[in-house]
């Protein structure tokens, strides 16, 4: 008996990483949801490292850098999973598409409710993803009213290679947040979290609602 055929394959999708931690997460989605859809990673680590200790405006070069590695490289659109350096890729002028992996989520953040909670587990991420959701509230014409929590200790266990425990760290704040209408998880790396959760409160996450946008730009530049 003949197998199913296969899906055609598109592509090629760059994905810039600050994590080695988020290529099995990234490709898992992929095999999920985007079937054919080639991804290719840059993992670069010292950007975060550099951009916490100076700011994100600091390794502007070196992301414009990689994107032009991307493009060389014949990537049709990147995604930019870090949310601390997410604004700098995004204003980059790569010559394709150069997607933030966090704007789908802080669009939906908007979409539930004007009382939005960021959690994240280092400071450089929380000053982005507000200014991230209050552009999108902009953009909406909706009312918004963000606050943030840094999850202490969370950022120590993921660095030291204990994900499940800064997921469980990360899930045990969530469900201490009150007086919201949603919880916004700033980085990738938090994903874990989501479904560890029991607060009613909706949790959102970036990875999939991000490649999902990516993967739609990535198909729109094919059939342009």
């Amino acid at each position: 008996m003949a197998g199913a055929p296969l899906p055609p394959r598109f592509g090629p999708l760059a994905l810039l990483h600050t994590s080695p931690t988020h290529v099995p997460v990234f490709d898992a989605l992929r095999d999920e949801d985007h079937q054919g859809l080639e991804l290719r990673h840059l993992v670069d680590e010292e950007l975060l490292a550099r951009a916490r200790r100076e700011g994100p405006a600091a390794v502007t070069d070196e992301v414009r850098a990689l994107l032009a590695r991307a493009v060389a490289d014949g990537a049709r659109v990147v995604l930019c999973t870090c949310s601390t350096i997410g604004a700098v890729a995004e204003r980059a002028d790569a010559g394709v598409p150069v997607l933030r992996v966090d704007r789908p989520m802080a669009a939906a953040a908007v979409a539930t409710g004007p009382r939005v909670v960021v959690l994240a587990t280092v400071a450089s991420t929380l000053e982005p993803t507000v200014a991230l959701v209050e552009e999108e509230a902009r953009r909406a014409g909706r009312p918004v009213d963000v606050r943030t929590a840094l999850v202490a200790g969370a950022w120590a266990l993921f660095d030291a290679g204990d994900v499940d425990g800064c997921a469980r760290a990360v899930a045990d704040a969530a469900d201490a947040v009150t007086d919201a209408d949603v919880i916004v998880l700033a980085q990738a790396s938090m994903t874990a979290a989501q479904r560890l959760t029991t607060t009613p409160v909706p949790v959102l996450s970036s990875p999939r609602p991000g490649l999902a946008a990516a993967a739609h730009a990535t198909r729109a530049t094919h059939s342009a």
